[in-house]
């Protein structure tokens, strides 16, 4: 599966200008790829002020990540404040070629921040079965939370989308990659660059992991678009050679 990684900065509270932006980056992608993966909020940055960007299910941010999976033939995932019951959620939305959307709400809101002051936490982990892979879709704190995330479901990828600020980054990658080889999975991070509106400077280091936590693709500081493969048989391969997958505990999350 080839992946398409956009890291970028976000103009802040500003979701018009960053669908033209996203629009023209993903537009200029020319190799076929199979999923492209977009930052947490990437329509506003991190806010905390919901409701003066929220949007519906069925708002402008929804259709154009339909419209533009169904133009490129390919899935795209990323993080949006939505509101639905009278509640805001800081949910990752995935959105498959044919215009399906499937989602996840973030489940551990960042309390440095008070975002759950002001969002409401997921409950469901989701699993997303794609082109024979199946993928497991987090964002940005769920990161430093290992028993949500460990592989029961025989998961192939791990996503997260983050605003990780420069200062914490050391824990980002630190963290990727005991995702990655504690659950023997595929793991993709990709996180915003630029400043704030609250003067948090971000680097990026968006990056992809194999099973065993070594870099198909390195930390990148730039912007860009940046695409790597996945494959599948070779993670099939490595399970099979070091089955660790195998004696890990059995637990339920209440």
């Amino acid at each position: 599966m080839k992946v398409a990684l956009i890291q970028s900065p976000i103009i802040w509270e500003n979701p018009e200008a960053n669908r033209v932006y996203f629009k023209e980056k993903i537009n200029a992608i020319i190799d076929e790829v199979h999923l492209i993966v977009l930052p947490e909020m990437f329509t506003t940055g991190f806010t905390m002020l919901p409701s003066k960007v929220a949007e519906s299910m069925q708002g402008k941010t929804v259709l154009w990540m339909q419209a533009l999976a169904k133009a490129k033939n390919c899935a795209i995932t990323g993080s949006v404040v939505i509101e639905e019951n009278s509640s805001f959620y800081n949910r990752m939305l995935f959105v498959f070629p044919s215009g399906e959307v499937q989602h996840y709400d973030k489940r551990h809101l960042f309390t440095l921040a008070g975002e759950e002051k002001v969002y409401s936490r997921g409950t469901q982990k989701l699993i997303v079965d794609y082109l024979g892979w199946k993928i497991c879709p987090f964002v940005c704190y769920d990161l430093r939370f290992p028993v949500y995330s460990r592989n029961v479901e025989n998961y192939d990828l791990l996503i997260y989308a983050a605003s990780w600020p420069k200062t914490r980054i050391k824990a980002w990658d630190t963290l990727l990659a005991a995702r990655a080889i504690e659950n023997m999975s595929y793991v993709i991070g990709v996180n915003r660059i630029g400043t704030d509106a609250n003067g948090y400077e971000y680097i990026g280091h968006s990056q992809v992991l194999d099973c065993l936590g070594d870099h198909l693709m390195a930390p990148e500081e730039s912007e860009g678009v940046f695409i790597t493969t996945l494959d599948q048989s070779y993670l099939m391969k490595v399970r099979e050679k070091l089955n660790f997958l195998n004696d890990r505990d059995v637990f339920k999350i209440k």
